[in-house]
């Protein structure tokens, strides 16, 4: 597995992972540069692929990670979701992109043989959601989701599911958007959509997971208040993106439910959980995730 790894802190150690899409390093900047209490913990952080993140997770690699929501839902008796850091909201869903401009994934009962469709990664959040709302379409390829525009503006597949900053760059690639997965989750259930979100073992006690979720709530205060403060660290893990791209990042995935998960993200979790169950390609347990 490869990642960029930072140490911070001394006393008790936890193997935190995140991503290293803006939000999670405007959350976490503050922690990764050392300028926040670490509450007594040395941390061991690495920063990773969503794929990559959600499969160290099932191995057992990590104490404390964030992961895409569906992954979660495989878990449910291995881990709790921290109720801060998480991404989730209105408009913040994953995009369905096509290389060719008014076409759709079809059956291939219906003329979509030769049709592929790419996603950046099986227990993504945003595979599911294609799952959900395009099931019996075309063959899918797993790639990381920086690969997915490129692959298709190559004319080496026919559509990708996008998400992060893609869904503000897209345009400019030449690429043609099919629908918004985020805004058809919203139409179904009146929910936000749960992306991914921050969850730690259940080996730890309640109250280490309580000092750890008030580490990272002083690192995101910090960047919210200052939010300059966070640009270098932003800047050092993003993929070719300038500072207004940035920042539109953070606007759009950092919010009221990354300080406190709440009622409203509990009950999206939920009903996040009962589609996943439904799904005829999901094996998630249909049990809700439990919230610290």
């Amino acid at each position: 597995m490869m990642s960029d790894r930072v140490r911070v802190g001394g006393g008790e150690k936890l193997h935190l992972a995140i991503s290293t899409c803006p939000n999670d390093t405007f959350a976490f900047a503050a922690l990764l540069e050392g300028r926040v209490d670490t509450g007594g913990f040395e941390f061991e952080i690495d920063l990773l692929d969503i794929d990559q993140l959600n499969h160290g997770l099932l191995e057992g690699k990590f104490d404390v990670a964030k992961t895409s929501f569906h992954a979660a839902l495989t878990m449910t008796e291995e881990v709790v979701v921290l109720p801060v850091g998480s991404a989730l909201g209105f408009g913040v869903g994953p995009l369905l992109l096509a290389a060719r401009p008014g076409e759709v994934p079809r059956p291939s009962a219906s003329g979509g043989d030769g049709q592929l469709t790419l996603c950046p990664g099986e227990l993504t959040t945003a595979k599911l959601l294609f799952d959900l709302f395009y099931p019996g379409t075309t063959p899918v390829e797993h790639v990381v989701f920086s690969e997915i525009m490129p692959r298709l503006s190559e004319g080496t597949a026919d559509f990708g599911v996008c998400i992060h900053e893609g869904r503000f760059t897209y345009e400019q690639a030449g690429l043609h958007r099919v629908a918004d997965l985020g805004e058809l989750w919203e139409s179904s259930t009146d929910c936000p959509l749960p992306l991914g979100g921050l969850v730690m073992r259940v080996r730890h006690e309640e109250a280490t997971m309580r000092r750890v979720s008030k580490v990272i709530s002083r690192s995101l205060a910090m960047s919210l208040e200052s939010p300059e403060t966070a640009l270098p660290a932003m800047r050092r893990y993003a993929q070719a993106m300038d500072d207004a791209v940035l920042m539109q990042h953070v606007d759009l995935y950092v919010n009221d439910w990354t300080v406190d998960l709440g009622e409203v993200g509990r009950d999206a979790l939920q009903k996040l959980s009962e589609m996943a169950g439904q799904s005829e390609k999901s094996t998630e347990q249909s049990s809700l995730l439990r919230v610290l």
